[in-house]
């Protein structure tokens, strides 16, 4: 069974926050909290919470044993991009795109 938490239109962009997501992806449960922990970013203190709220929805929800689990699947994806612009020379003006991202992390028992 897999169980899955989101955390959506976060201020990071998805590029950032895959190079997080991808440290993790396939490890134990305990183990990707460590290493989160222990990463000195905004994307692993988000992928955190999501990676909390995952286990805390496999256990309460779904009954499944919190030793056994794992991080199955863990992606960010696009979400809305705010759009600014800063003034240029000679009048003009330039855009700046503020990418979010909807974090998504799946955990599940292992056999």
């Amino acid at each position: 069974m897999e169980v899955k938490a989101t955390a959506k239109t976060l201020r990071i962009p998805p590029r950032k926050a895959r190079l997080v997501l991808d440290l993790i992806r396939g490890k134990d449960v305990e183990e990707a909290a460590a290493i989160l922990r222990f990463t000195p970013n905004f994307a692993a203190e988000a992928a955190g919470k999501v990676l909390n709220s995952a286990v805390a929805n496999a256990v309460n929800n779904h009954d499944l044993n919190e030793e056994k689990l794992f991080v199955k699947a863990c992606y960010a994806d696009e979400s809305v991009t705010l759009k600014r612009f800063m003034p240029r020379a000679k009048g003009s003006a330039s855009a700046i795109h503020k990418r979010t991202s909807h974090i998504t992390v799946v955990v599940a028992e292992r056999d």
